[in-house]
C-alpha cells in the first residue's frame, strides 16, 4: 500500500504535520489518483497559528518598509527560478493546461513584483499651517494578523494576490488555501521563507468550513480576504462584518461579452473561443454568456469551428487547450445545466457532454459546449456554469444588449467587441460592470490597478491588489501637532542618548 504525502501545516516559522483525525484526499483531476492528504486542522493547531502571527506582528511592523520590500524583490526572484515546478503543481492538483498553470503563476508573481514597490502607496498626506504653528499629516498604518481564504481555479494567483500586499503593508498574514488544491501555496510559502520572511509573518492552514468559521470569528484577525463562489461569499462577509472585521469578498460572476454587428468574425471567433473555454471555463472572469446584437447567425459557423478545434486533454499533455474541470461533482452539475438549457429550449450547437480522452477514463473532462437561442429565464443563463459552456442571447440593439447585462445581478467583468468608438464609448459609460474590456474579451487589471468587480460579484468597500489592496490592509492615522514657542534647553525627557548631536555629546 502506498502512503500518500501529507500536507503540512506553517505555524511560526516551522512545516509541521498536523495531529488531527480528520483528512481529505487531493486528487489529480484527470486521473482520480490521490496526490496527497490535506489536514483539517484543529481548533489548538488554529489557534496556535493566530498567536504566532500576533506575536510577530510588533516587530514586524516596526521593520523599515525597504526592509520589507526587499523579501518581496527576493521572493520573485525564487518564483522566476521555481515557475516550472509551482505551474506542474498547478496542473497535477488543479487540472489547468501548463500553459495556463504558468499563467496562473505569472500574474500572481506580478503582484509580487507591485508589492516590492509598496512604499509610494503606503505614503500619508501633510499640509503645514492649518493654524498658526499648527501642521496635521497623516499616517497609513497596518492593521494587525489579516487572513486570506483562496479557491481552486487560481491556487498560485490568489493567495499571491493577498499575502505579498498584506505583509510588505506591516501586517502579519493567515493563509487558507484550497483544500482541492494546496500544493502551490505550500511552495509559495517554503519560497517566502527562503526570501528572509521572518517566522509567523506567514502562517497557513487547512481546513473545509470549520476553518473558515474559525477565521471569521477570531477576536485577533482584523481583516478578512475571501475569494469563491456566491453562497460561500456572501457567508464570509456576513459573519466577518459581525465580528467586526474588514472584509472584501471576490464572488461569483456571469461575464457578457456584446459583439456589435461590425465586429470581425474570425476575432470574436477566437476572443469567445479562449475566453469561455481556456482554464476549462473556471475562471471567474471567463465570458460565459455571449449577447450578439443584430443576431449570431453571422458568427456561428466560425464560432463552433472554432470551438471544436480545441483539444481536450489532461494538462501535462502537449497540445491541451483545455483539461479537466475540478471534481466529479463539478461535472456532474455543468452537464445537468447543460441539458437544462436544452429541455428549455436552447438549441445546442456544440455538445461536450460526455467526451472520452484516450488514455484518461476517469478524468472529469468536459469539452467546449455552445447554447445558442438562450434567454435570460433559463437555468443555464441565472446560474454561474463554471465550466466551458458558453451560452448565447441576441438583441435588437446596443441599448437592449446594455439592458441585458445590467439586469444580471453579478458585475464582474464584460467585453464588447466592435468597430465603433461611439458604441464603445457609450458601452463602457453606461455599462453596470466593474472591469470592461474593449475588444479585449477577458480585461483583468494589471496589479497597478486594482480588480474591481461591481454588485453581486463583490462584497464590501475597498478591492484587491493595487492601491485599494493596500488601503484595505491599512488603516489611516491623522495627527495635528502644535510646536510653538523655544525648545527648552537641555535633554529632551525619553530622549537621552538618541542621535549624535544630543546636547551634551562629545564629539
Amino acid at each position: 500500500m502506498v502512503v500518500q504525502p501529507t500536507v503540512k501545516l506553517l505555524i511560526d516559522g516551522q512545516f509541521v504535520d498536523s495531529k488531527t483525525k480528520d483528512w481529505i484526499e487531493v486528487k489529480n483531476p484527470a486521473t482520480q489518483e490521490v496526490v496527497s492528504r490535506l489536514p483539517l486542522c484543529t481548533a489548538e493547531e488554529f489557534n496556535a497559528a493566530v498567536q504566532s502571527a500576533r506575536d510577530a506582528f510588533p516587530k514586524w511592523r516596526a521593520t523599515p518598509v525597504p526592509q520589507r520590500a526587499r523579501v518581496m524583490l527576493k521572493l520573485q526572484e525564487l518564483i522566476h527560478r521555481h515557475k516550472d515546478e509551482l505551474a506542474a503543481s498547478v496542473t497535477r492538483e488543479q487540472g489547468k493546461t501548463l500553459a495556463d498553470a504558468h499563467g496562473d503563476v505569472f500574474r500572481g508573481l506580478e503582484v509580487v513584483e507591485y508589492a516590492a514597490g509598496i512604499a509610494r502607496d503606503l505614503m500619508g498626506e501633510y499640509v503645514e499651517g492649518v493654524s498658526a504653528g499648527i501642521d496635521t499629516y497623516s499616517l497609513r498604518q497596518p492593521l494587525g494578523v489579516a487572513a486570506g481564504i483562496c479557491p481552486f481555479n487560481f491556487p498560485a494567483m490568489v493567495p499571491l494576490w493577498l499575502f505579498p500586499i498584506a505583509t510588505t503593508a506591516g501586517n502579519t498574514f493567515l493563509l487558507k488555501p484550497s483544500e482541492r488544491d494546496p500544493g502551490a501555496a505550500m511552495m509559495l510559502a517554503e519560497l517566502a521563507m527562503e526570501a528572509g520572511m521572518p517566522r509567523g509573518v506567514l502562517n497557513i492552514v487547512h481546513g473545509t468550513h470549520d476553518t473558515v468559521n474559525r477565521i471569521l470569528d477570531h477576536p485577533d484577525i482584523s481583516a478578512v480576504s475571501f475569494v469563491g463562489s456566491d453562497a460561500a461569499g456572501r457567508h464570509v462577509y456576513q459573519r466577518g462584518c459581525a465580528s467586526g472585521k474588514r472584509v472584501q469578498s471576490n464572488m461569483g460572476a456571469k461575464n457578457h461579452a456584446v459583439i456589435m454587428p461590425d465586429a470581425d468574425v474570425d476575432t470574436v471567433a477566437s476572443a469567445l473561443a479562449g475566453a469561455a473555454f481556456g482554464a476549462a471555463g473556471q475562471r471567474c472572469m471567463a465570458i460565459s454568456a455571449a449577447v450578439f446584437v443584430g443576431g449570431m447567425e453571422r458568427y456561428r459557423d466560425a464560432l463552433v469551428q472554432k470551438a471544436r478545434s480545441l483539444k481536450v486533454n489532461a494538462g501535462h499533455e502537449p497540445g491541451a487547450d483545455l483539461g479537466p474541470v475540478i471534481s466529479p461533482e463539478a461535472k456532474q452539475r455543468i452537464e445537468r445545466l447543460i441539458a437544462s438549457g436544452i429541455q428549455e429550449g436552447a438549441q445546442c450547437d456544440l455538445d461536450g457532454r460526455g467526451i472520452q480522452v484516450p488514455g484518461y477514463p476517469h478524468g472529469n473532462f468536459v469539452g467546449p459546449t455552445i447554447l445558442s437561442d438562450v434567454s435570460p429565464s433559463m437555468e443555464c443563463y441565472r446560474e454561474e456554469i463554471f465550466g466551458p459552456v458558453l451560452v448565447c442571447l441576441e438583441a435588437g440593439s446596443l441599448e437592449e444588449a446594455i439592458a441585458t447585462v445590467n439586469a444580471n445581478e453579478h458585475g464582474n467583468g464584460t467585453a464588447i467587441f466592435t468597430a465603433s468608438g461611439a458604441a464603445a464609448r457609450r458601452f463602457q459609460s453606461e455599462i453596470d460592470v466593474g472591469m470592461v474590456g474593449i475588444n479585449i474579451p477577458i480585461p483583468v487589471p494589471l496589479p497597478f490597478f486594482s480588480f474591481t468587480g461591481w454588485r453581486g460579484s463583490f462584497a464590501g468597500d475597498l478591492q484587491m491588489y493595487g492601491r485599494m489592496g493596500v488601503q484595505f490592509y491599512t488603516r489611516t492615522k491623522t495627527v495635528t501637532a502644535s510646536w510653538k514657542g523655544a525648545e527648552a534647553p537641555g535633554v529632551i525627557p525619553g530622549l537621552a542618548g538618541v542621535g549624535a548631536s544630543t546636547p551634551g555629546h562629545k564629539h
